[in-house]
């Protein structure tokens, strides 16, 4: 079965792996810092603060920005529900908004609608690595006095009007997941624009402990620690962070690769029976997904069929609005609701082959012309 998802690691990320082993050094360390300042270099960030996964990272930013009980936090429904967590862990209520059905980014409209005095926050997912329309984001944000807190665990490596995501607004939260643009084994990292907030997350991340051990190696009393803020245990370690060093060496390789497979695709289905495409810009996007609308209620007939030809594929995502967790928090959302039962995910990975490419074009073609 051709995955519809797969890490591109080998030999190259086992000895950086090794040379942490040879240190001894297992925790967050010199490559931790090592990983965050390519990544400040790469996105042209004021500060980039490494966490062990993009949830956290996420869920730190907003903790570290003052959200709690009380507080709202404007997001799309049609994410993973790892964002939704991450607001009513620090007991704020998410409050759902439409999608754009062209790019399945926020619906700046409609989020705009759904601001109240208790809106503290905006969420924007920057989908599949198309950013969103930042500059009407950050000035509908910076008239309210909102905080954008970006969720870009897909669009590390993408731009928007020739600045990388991660160094235009407040903080943008990234995920290094297994099946990322790049990937740590797991990890995350927050930008931040604030130097404050972002001294502030470095804290939290290690139980608001003011100094983390890396620090305090070389001072005479390396023992001693001092907790100044409530914290968690999110920090990175060398190991994951060893990996992300090779991996973000290989970005750009990754993103054109990544492309080319995705301009094979649109050539193909664009004028296919029953499909319909996104409205995406790939000059500056790093495609993470590659998504279709299948339309005619065949979305799941597809998928049925695309296995039958050995080539795996999902939905992203099922709505959070609609999941019992949350159903508090719902409201109607007639555009979501109509475009995540059509939605499917094909494969895209750097290390497919042309061979795979061919066979997913294939096998979607023939489902559309039978």
């Amino acid at each position: 079965m051709l995955q519809a998802h797969r890490p591109s690691i080998g030999n190259e990320e086992l000895e950086e792996v090794k040379k942490v082993f040879e240190t001894g050094w297992l925790g967050m360390g010199s490559q931790v810092l090592e990983f965050e300042n390519m990544m400040k270099d790469y996105l042209g960030a004021c500060n980039v603060v490494a966490v062990n996964t993009g949830t956290t990272a996420l869920h730190i930013a907003l903790d570290a920005y003052g959200i709690g009980p009380g507080d709202e936090v404007i997001t799309p429904s049609l994410t993973f529900c790892a964002g939704i967590q991450s607001i009513i862990a620090l007991n704020a209520t998410p409050v759902f908004c439409e999608i754009d059905p062209d790019t399945l980014n926020i619906d700046i409209t409609d989020m705009e609608k759904r601001i109240t005095s208790k809106t503290k926050a905006i969420m924007p997912v920057h989908y599949c690595g198309y950013a969103c329309d930042m500059d009407k984001l950050l000035d509908i944000a910076g008239r309210n006095k909102i905080v954008v807190i970006e969720d870009a665990a897909h669009a590390f490596g993408s731009s928007y009007k020739g600045r990388k995501i991660g160094s235009i607004g407040d903080a943008t939260c990234f995920s290094f997941d297994p099946i990322k643009n790049i990937t740590c084994g797991e990890g995350g990292a927050i930008a931040v624009s604030d130097d404050v907030i972002a001294e502030k997350i470095r804290k939290k991340r290690v139980l608001g402990i003011s100094k983390d051990s890396w620090q305090r190696q070389e001072n005479t009393q390396s023992w001693f620690y001092e907790v100044v803020t409530p914290g968690y245990r999110y920090h990175m370690s060398n190991i994951n962070a060893a990996i992300g060093i090779v991996q973000l060496r290989k970005i750009q390789k990754f993103i054109d690769r990544r492309r080319f497979i995705v301009e094979k695709y649109n050539a193909a289905f664009r004028n296919l029976n029953h499909v319909k495409m996104f409205n995406w810009d790939l000059s500056e996007m790093a495609p993470f997904m590659y998504i279709l609308r299948v339309t005619g209620g065949r979305r799941d007939e597809m998928m049925n069929f695309l296995a039958s030809k050995g080539v795996a594929s999902g939905v992203h995502y099922i709505p959070n609005h609609i999941q019992p967790l949350f159903k508090d928090y719902a409201p109607e959302l007639a555009v979501t609701e109509m475009i995540w039962k059509e939605i499917v995910t094909l494969p895209l990975f750097y290390d497919m082959t042309d061979e795979d490419v061919t066979l997913v074009i294939r096998s979607v073609t023939e489902f559309c012309n039978k």
